[in-house]
């Protein structure tokens, strides 16, 4: 049974800084590509950033320069630093896993998803 479980949400003031955790479990995803995405309650899940299997990586513009997602394959891990937080990026961040190896910014090519974690940035 494959698992996403993400950790290391929490509460921090803007320009905070904030490491989000992903492991996986179940299989091996060393070679797929691994996202994250955020969602509002009210508002549709947005693409936050995605790793392709060979390492390439995409990011929405608003966090191009403040985020940076990350893998460690030999741990069937993936993470997001997130750095200069802002209110605006409050949100239950999800991991995602797909089975290819291409960073889509789409949810819906994406086939694992984690539980979520929350994310609040104080003004």
């Amino acid at each position: 049974q494959v698992q996403l479980v993400e950790s290391g949400g929490g509460l921090v003031q803007a320009g905070g800084s904030l490491r989000l955790s992903c492991a996986a479990s179940g299989r091996t995803f060393s070679r797929n590509a691994m996202a994250w995405f955020r969602q509002v309650p009210g508002k549709e899940r947005e693409f936050v950033a995605a790793i392709s299997g060979s390492g390439i990586t995409r990011y929405v513009d608003s966090a191009k320069g403040r985020f940076t997602i990350s893998r460690d394959n030999a741990k069937n891990m993936v993470y997001l630093q997130m750095n200069s937080l802002k209110p605006e990026d409050t949100a239950v961040y999800y991991c995602a896993a797909s089975g290819g190896s291409y960073y889509y910014t789409v949810g819906y090519q994406y086939d694992y998803w984690g539980q979520g974690t929350q994310v609040t940035v104080s003004s």
